[in-house]
């Protein structure tokens, strides 16, 4: 079903005959350039685990698309993680007010940017219980990183203080901060064909701290030799993980 949660478009999936009672939580993020809707199908395999999923529209995205956004690379990009990242509370606070949410079980995954913003609510959120990144890497300044890089290779146009603009992100970087993770259970998902978002980019944080007391309940998937772009096994997969955990 529609819902207005405050400014924010987004779209409940619940069973209808568990619609009015407190379920466990997930909120989904969906891409880059995409929107609500198109995050339906993985929704419906984790609402089918007695779980509400909520898909809010990213700024700039679906319902709150706008016709001139920014032509700078990336700036509308990083603007809708932080907005993301800004909404979390107020859709949180939404299903808490109304007594929905079943013994504070509240678990996030995204795609993309959405597996981003998944990344950065971690950083600041101890009551998130369960995430899944799915083809996005915890690290935000690499991310940076290679668009500076495209800049001095390409002549992208992006401005020289971009980092500066940019400051903000220091503070949500999962990869400088994986204490954050607090031991969570995590499911990551990439392709090795994947050319937006490197497969390096999550795997190296996986490897690095998978050992450690933090990164334990860390699991990672490998799709080999697949490019950016999510598979109903992985959805199944993503669902089942929900389960067992949340």
């Amino acid at each position: 079903m529609k819902r207005t949660i405050e400014h924010i478009p987004a779209i409940e999936v619940v069973s209808d005959e568990l619609k009015n009672e407190a379920l466990p939580l997930v909120i989904y993020y969906h891409g880059w350039e995409t929107s609500k809707e198109l995050a339906l199908t993985p929704a419906r395999k984790i609402a089918a685990k007695k779980i509400r999923v909520i898909l809010p529209d990213a700024m700039y995205h679906g319902e709150r698309r706008v016709k001139k956004k920014s032509m700078i690379p990336s700036f509308a990009f990083w603007s809708s993680i932080q907005h993301n990242l800004i909404e979390f509370d107020t859709i949180i606070d939404y299903y808490l007010k109304r007594d929905l949410i079943l013994d504070d079980r509240i678990g996030v995954a995204g795609f993309s940017m959405g597996g981003m913003t998944t990344s950065g609510l971690l950083t600041k959120h101890p009551e998130i219980k369960v995430a899944s990144i799915l083809m996005g890497t915890p690290s935000y300044q690499g991310f940076i990183d290679r668009l500076l890089l495209a800049k001095r290779k390409y002549h992208v146009n992006v401005p020289d203080d971009l980092e500066d603009i940019l400051f903000w992100t220091t503070r949500y970087d999962l990869n400088t901060q994986p204490e954050t993770l607090a031991g969570r259970p995590l499911y990551f998902w990439h392709g090795t064909d994947d050319i937006k978002i490197p497969y390096s980019s999550s795997h190296d944080f996986y490897k690095q701290y998978k050992d450690t007391p933090s990164g334990r309940g860390m699991v990672y998937e490998t799709g080999e030799n697949k490019p950016h772009i999510l598979t109903p096994d992985i959805m199944e997969h993503t669902a089942e993980f929900f389960s067992s955990h949340l």
